[in-house]
């Protein structure tokens, strides 16, 4: 059995991992930073695991999962 720990708004790293391992390469660096914070928002909203509640959300936290996302897309880069 794999267990996953639950995931909330302030676990940038882990959010940005599934992002990338939803969206890929599909997703390039210009691309992510292009991202409707509405959007992201609802997307981190539909990760499994996820139990942050939308109200919770807020433009930091956002900006902070787009940053981690880029990081993440680059180290997958060759």
């Amino acid at each position: 059995m794999n267990f996953e720990p639950p995931i909330d708004w302030k676990d940038y790293e882990d959010i940005a991992i599934k992002l990338y391992e939803k969206f890929g390469n599909e997703m390039s660096e210009g691309k992510i930073y292009r991202v409707r914070f509405t959007q992201l928002r609802d997307w981190v909203l539909e990760i499994e695991g996820f139990l942050g509640k939308r109200e919770d959300c807020n433009e930091g936290h956002l900006e902070m999962i787009q940053s981690n996302w880029v990081y993440e897309w680059r180290d997958n880069q060759d």
